[in-house]
């Protein structure tokens, strides 16, 4: 493997479940995939690396098609080791969402037609064929950072009532997919409470009565549609008849926030900034048929500074704060930087993979790079962090200066000892070291 030591833990954290050929694969996958800076198919990453890929190229290329190894499996372990480096203790934040990723071809599985988020607006539906990835992300604070990176971890595939109807499934939604991503991230997290935030496709009664189920470990933030129906808690049985499921009926928000008094707020916004805004807040039972009540508290925002609209939001959280609320909330926009950033620079939609097994697997592990390239940014010396890009007001550090700087600390320390270059590379004078070093990790 072309890995320097101190990517070690990372690679300890995985090896227990792949095979050793697997594993020593993966990796010299992984570590070509950041290198590369075009398409990151397996001929592509493999013609990177050249002769320090050892063994036959269609090794590498049944590790993503015929290989025994499990995504989720693998995501869980990377969930694991980030959440005790660096989430050690309290409250773990994750945003969650779904991004379309475009895939050409006739015979591709699970290629469906999805409207694009990323190029549709209120008026406007924008239309691709591809796959929709249901993605569950750690928000993660580096002191580097300005605001909270979002770290994929678990990803699933969502699969078009066509396909589930082949292959002889029920079919599930997006929302459907991400509560099966959280049970499975509170079985393999026991002891660990989270706060998950989503927009409004994931607002829904069914995903806020799946973490009232599991209250005592996950807190739910997400919009809600200023019009839900909310009651208060059933009367106790009178013994007669059958029992009464809901109270009598409370204000909706939209009703509330009218006549209610607005607080004046200084909350945590968009990018890592402030924001002032007047909000309200209630509380309430939320109600659907064969759903049940849901005790949630909702909160009208309305920016002071006229530049955002206004926005209702709920959480599960009854005792939470109208700040805390929308702070958390504003916090999961970083998944929308996070898939920006994959798209860019760690090769998202540029596979070509169409079995089964290789659509499962390739954008899972594209996404999942953005984890590994930050957590090992993280564990690099302050002195090994360079390369990055920076102009007048550029405090912070961002994922494409991450990327270079593993980059290069890969090709000094990983590509060219093993390839001989070593000796001959420190003998070069510092600035020819530099642009080498600068035409081989450009910034993305």
């Amino acid at each position: 493997m072309i890995l320097p030591p101190e990517a070690a833990p990372l690679l300890a954290a995985l090896a227990p479940h792949l095979t050793h050929p697997t594993h020593v694969r993966l990796a010299t996958l992984a570590a070509a995939a950041v290198l590369t800076t075009g398409r990151r198919t397996v001929a592509n990453v493999l013609r990177t690396v050249g002769g320090l890929a050892a063994g036959h190229r269609t090794t590498y290329q049944r590790v993503l098609s015929s290989a025994r190894w499990s995504g989720l499996e693998l995501g869980c372990a990377l969930a694991r080791f980030l959440l005790d480096r660096l989430a050690p203790d309290g409250p773990v934040h994750l945003a969650g969402d779904d991004t379309v990723d475009g895939h050409p071809g006739r015979t591709v599985y699970g290629k469906g037609r999805h409207r694009d988020p990323v190029r549709s607006s209120h008026s406007y539906t924008a239309w691709r064929y591809g796959h929709k990835w249901v993605v569950l992300a750690v928000l993660v604070q580096f002191p580097f950072a300005a605001r909270r990176w979002a770290r994929p971890v678990l990803i699933d595939l969502y699969r078009t009532p066509e396909v589930s109807k082949a292959e002889g499934v029920r079919h599930r939604i997006p929302a459907q997919l991400m509560c099966r991503l959280l049970r499975l991230l509170l079985l393999r997290s026991p002891g660990r409470t989270f706060v998950f935030a989503g927009d409004s496709s994931y607002g829904t009664h069914a995903v806020a009565r799946s973490c009232r189920r599991h209250r005592d470990r996950l807190t739910r933030v997400s919009k809600c549609h200023p019009d839900i129906n909310l009651f208060a808690p059933p009367p106790p049985y009178a013994g007669n008849g059958r029992p009464r499921v809901k109270g009598a009926r409370v204000p909706k928000p939209r009703q509330a926030a009218a006549t209610a008094r607005r607080s004046r707020l200084t909350v945590a916004w968009y990018g890592g900034g402030t924001r002032r805004v007047e909000a309200a807040t209630g509380t309430g039972h939320w109600y659907k048929g064969g759903g049940g009540l849901v005790p949630v508290r909702w909160v009208f925002v309305h920016d002071a500074t006229g530049t955002h609209r206004d926005e209702y939001l709920f959480t599960t959280d009854t005792a939470r704060t109208a700040a805390a609320v929308v702070g958390t909330y504003c916090g999961r926009w970083s998944i929308e930087t996070t898939f920006q950033e994959c798209r860019s620079c760690t090769g998202l939609e540029t596979t070509r993979g169409r079995c089964r097994r290789t659509v499962l697997r390739a954008a899972p592990c594209l996404l999942g790079l953005y984890s590994v390239v930050a957590a090992l940014y993280h564990s690099l010396p302050a002195a090994k962090r360079s390369g990055g890009v920076r102009w007048a007001g550029k405090e912070t550090v961002t994922f494409s200066d991450a990327l270079t700087a593993v980059r290069r600390w890969l090709w000094a320390e990983g590509v060219f000892p093993q390839a001989g270059a070593d000796a001959a590379i420190a003998e070069l004078p510092d600035k020819v070291r530099e642009l080498l070093l600068a035409g081989l990790a450009p910034a993305p």
